[in-house]
C-alpha cells in the first residue's frame, strides 16, 4: 500500500513539473493529449473516459449538446433553442394569451394567463400590431468573403476543419446585444468573418495562430457566442481576411484528479456539457452564469465571468488553477497546479479578462467539488426594497450566504408574478390566503413589496443551518419566509427571461440588461438614481411605455452586483437602437457617478470600451497596451475589444 501511494505521489509530482510535452511531439485530432503524463487506463462512465492523474490516453470526444452547425439547433436571429419561445395566441371571441413552447424548461408547454395583460398594461403593446423578423438570408445576401488562398490551403493541408458558408460565418459574427439582434432581424452586418475554422485541440490552435501570422490574417476567438458587449463584432475597418476561430470542438475533460479535486478541461466546452460530464462522475464545477446553457469555459475565463452560485464555488478566477492560451508570441502556461503561487505577478491574469485580444484559451485546470447531497430552494418576501437590501447586507456581513441569494425590486416582483402558469383550485386558495396574510394582516403593500430568491447547496445539516440564519435575519427587518416554490420559479426564470426579448421585438419592444458592482453604502442610491435617470431620459424622448427594474444578484464583503433590466415601446421612433444606446450611455454615466463599475461580469468588449479611462489609470492602460504589443505585435487578434 505504501509503495502504491509513493508511486501515485511521484506520478502527480511528475505531471505538475512537466505537464506538457512539446507541441512538436503532439498528434492532431485523436492524437496524444497535452496535460497528461504517466501510465494507466481510464475509467469508463456513461460514454465518457475519465482520466486519473496518471493516464496518458486522451478521452474520446463526447457528444456535445450544441452541434458544429449551430443553426441546426439554435435560432439564427435570437436567443436559444429553436423549439423554445414565447408565442402569442388569440382564441375566438376572447382576449390574447401567451404560452411558452417546448419541454426544455419547466415553463414549457404552459399557458401563462397573466402575461399578456401585464405586457399590454406595462408596455402598451397592441397584439394586432406585429412586426415579424426578416426571413433567413439567401446565399447572395451575405457579404462576400475576403479570401487568402494560402491560408485556406494551409488549413486544408493541416486537416483543420473550415467553412466559408454564409450561415456558418453569420452565426459567428455577433453576440446578443440589442443592437446585434436588431440587425439580424432587420438587415445585415457590414462585415462578418470570412472563414470559420474548428481546431480540435491545443496543438491545432498553435498551428492556426502560426498560419494567421504567416499569412497576415486576423483572428477572432469564438466560444459560445453569448457575449453582450459587442466583443464578436468584426471591425469594419479591418482590411485583412477575418477568421473566426471556433473552439467548440475542443470540448473534452482531459482528466479528473480525484485526490486533489481538480480537472483539466478543453476551453471550448459549454457549461451544461461540462456539468453533465462532471456530475456523471459525482463532481461539479458549480459555475452557473445565466448563459450557462450556451457559454463556454474559455469565454468565462476571457471575460472574468461570475456564476449564480459563486457564494459557494467562487467566481471564475477563484475556480481556475491554470490557464493555457496560445498567442502569436507563443503559449502562455504555468507549470504547477498548486493551490497558490508566489512567483511574481501572475501572467495568467494577462489572459483572464483579455476578451480575445491577446490570444485564445485552449485548456483550463479547474477546482471541482463533489456534487452536494442537498439542493433546496427558498424565498423571502419583504415589505419594500430597503428592507430587502438591509437583509442582504446582513447576510453578507455574517457570511452566511447560500449558494445563490438574489433580491428583486417591486417591478420585477410583479413581472415574475405575471409569468406564473395557471393554478388549480388549491393553488388559487393558497395564493389568496397568502395575499390576505401579507396585505391585511402584515400590512404589506403590493406596490412596494419585493422578494429574495434563495438556493441552498450542501449537506442537510449545513443547509438547515443556513435556512435558519437567513430566516432569522429576514424576520429582524420585517421579512417573511415565502416558501420553496417561489424560489425555484425565480431561479428557473433566469434561463428563460432572455427569450422574452425575441417576443418583444415582434411587438415593438426593445429590451436589454446591464450590470455593475458597487460598494454597500452606495447600493440603494445607485439603484434609485439609475432608475430615475432612465425614466427621465425616456420622458425627454416622449417614451410613454417603459419598464425599468433592478435586482441585487451577488453579495460580497465590500459590496454587491446590481443587474438592471430596461425595456420600452418604440412605436413611433425611427431609430430605436440609437435611442436605447443613448439612454444606456446616460445610465452608465450615472452608475459611474454613483461609484459603480463599468461591469461586474459582462466584460468590456466594444460597448463599454469608452469608459476604460474612467476605470483604470492611464499608466494601467499603457501596461495593457504594452502587454498586447508584446504578445501580438502584428495585431493578429484584431477584435478591437477592451483597449
Amino acid at each position: 500500500m505504501a509503495a502504491s501511494s509513493a508511486r501515485d505521489r511521484l506520478t502527480v509530482i511528475r505531471r505538475h513539473l512537466a505537464p506538457h510535452p512539446r507541441d512538436s511531439d503532439l498528434q492532431g485530432h485523436g492524437g496524444q493529449a497535452e496535460g497528461a503524463a504517466g501510465g494507466g487506463g481510464g475509467v469508463q462512465n456513461k460514454g465518457i473516459q475519465w482520466q486519473t492523474a496518471s493516464d496518458t490516453t486522451p478521452p474520446p470526444h463526447p457528444h456535445t449538446t450544441i452541434p458544429r452547425k449551430r443553426q441546426d439547433l439554435l435560432k439564427w436571429n435570437g436567443w436559444g433553442y429553436q423549439d423554445s419561445k414565447f408565442l402569442v395566441h388569440k382564441e375566438k371571441d376572447k382576449d390574447y394569451y401567451v404560452s411558452f413552447t417546448g419541454s426544455r424548461y419547466k415553463i414549457g408547454n404552459l399557458v401563462l394567463p397573466h402575461f399578456a395583460s401585464w405586457v399590454k398594461e406595462t408596455l402598451g403593446v397592441k397584439f394586432d400590431d406585429c412586426t415579424p423578423p426578416q426571413p433567413p438570408p439567401q446565399p447572395q445576401d451575405y457579404p462576400a468573403s475576403i479570401i487568402n488562398q494560402e491560408f485556406l490551403d494551409e488549413m486544408k493541408r493541416l486537416g483543420i476543419e473550415m467553412s466559408i458558408e454564409g450561415e456558418d460565418r453569420l452565426f459567428r459574427a455577433h453576440g446578443h446585444t440589442l443592437a446585434e439582434v436588431f440587425v439580424l432581424r432587420e438587415g445585415m452586418f457590414p462585415r462578418i468573418p470570412d472563414v470559420v475554422v474548428w481546431p480540435g485541440n491545443h496543438s491545432e490552435v498553435v498551428k492556426v495562430v502560426a498560419a494567421a501570422g504567416k499569412h497576415n490574417v486576423a483572428l477572432i476567438p469564438f466560444g459560445g457566442g453569448t457575449s453582450v458587449s459587442g466583443a464578436l463584432l468584426c471591425p469594419e475597418e479591418e482590411s485583412r481576411p477575418i477568421v473566426s476561430l471556433d473552439t467548440s470542438q475542443m470540448c473534452r475533460i482531459l482528466w479528473v484528479d480525484e485526490k486533489n479535486l481538480t480537472a483539466r478541461i478543453e476551453a471550448g466546452i459549454i457549461g451544461q456539457d461540462l456539468e453533465k460530464q462532471l456530475q456523471a462522475r459525482g463532481y461539479t464545477a458549480g459555475h452557473e452564469p445565466d448563459s450557462y446553457e450556451f457559454s463556454s469555459l474559455g469565454g468565462w475565463v476571457a471575460t472574468r465571468a461570475s456564476g449564480m452560485k459563486k457564494n459557494v464555488y467562487g467566481n471564475i478566477e477563484d475556480l481556475v488553477l491554470q490557464v493555457r492560451a496560445v498567442t502569436p508570441r507563443g503559449t502562455i502556461d504555468r507549470y504547477t497546479a498548486g493551490p497558490r503561487l508566489s512567483a511574481g505577478p501572475d501572467t495568467q491574469n494577462f489572459i483572464m479578462g483579455s476578451e480575445g485580444t491577446m490570444g485564445v484559451v485552449t485548456e483550463v485546470t479547474l477546482k471541482v467539488r463533489p456534487v452536494p447531497s442537498v439542493r433546496r430552494y427558498g424565498s423571502v418576501v419583504f415589505p419594500d426594497f430597503s428592507s430587502g437590501l438591509a437583509c442582504m447586507r446582513q447576510v453578507a456581513f455574517h457570511r452566511c450566504q447560500p449558494a445563490s441569494i438574489r433580491l428583486m425590486d417591486n417591478q420585477q416582483f410583479k413581472f415574475g408574478h405575471a409569468l406564473k402558469p395557471p393554478t388549480g383550485l388549491m393553488g388559487l386558495l393558497s395564493d389568496g390566503i397568502k395575499k390576505i396574510y401579507l396585505t391585511r394582516i402584515r400590512g404589506f403593500d403590493l406596490n412596494t413589496m419585493c422578494v429574495a430568491t434563495l438556493l441552498f447547496e450542501g449537506s442537510e445539516q449545513d443547509v438547515a443551518q443556513q435556512e435558519r440564519r437567513i430566516n432569522t435575519l429576514a424576520l429582524e427587518v420585517g421579512g417573511i419566509p415565502a416558501g420553496e416554490a417561489n424560489g425555484e420559479r425565480g431561479y428557473m426564470l433566469t434561463f428563460v427571461i432572455a427569450y422574452i426579448r425575441d417576443l418583444g421585438f415582434d411587438y415593438g419592444i426593445v429590451a436589454e440588461s446591464f450590470e455593475t458592482s458597487v460598494p454597500w453604502d452606495r447600493v440603494a442610491t445607485l439603484c434609485h438614481n439609475v432608475k430615475h435617470r432612465v425614466h427621465s431620459q425616456c420622458q425627454e424622448r416622449g417614451i410613454k411605455h417603459r419598464f425599468v427594474t433592478c435586482r441585487v444578484t451577488q453579495t460580497y464583503d465590500a459590496g454587491a452586483c446590481v443587474y438592471f433590466y430596461f425595456a420600452f415601446n418604440y412605436r413611433g421612433l425611427s431609430d430605436p437602437v440609437h435611442v436605447y444606446e443613448e439612454i444606456e450611455t446616460n445610465a452608465r454615466n450615472e452608475i459611474l457617478g454613483c461609484g459603480g463599475s463599468i461591469s461586474h461580469h459582462h466584460g468590456v468588449g466594444k460597448v463599454r470600451r469608452q469608459w476604460m479611462s474612467q476605470t483604470i489609470s492611464e499608466t494601467s492602460l499603457g501596461a495593457l497596451r504594452a502587454v498586447k504589443q508584446y504578445f501580438d505585435p502584428d495585431n493578429i487578434f484584431a477584435s478591437g475589444n477592451l483597449i
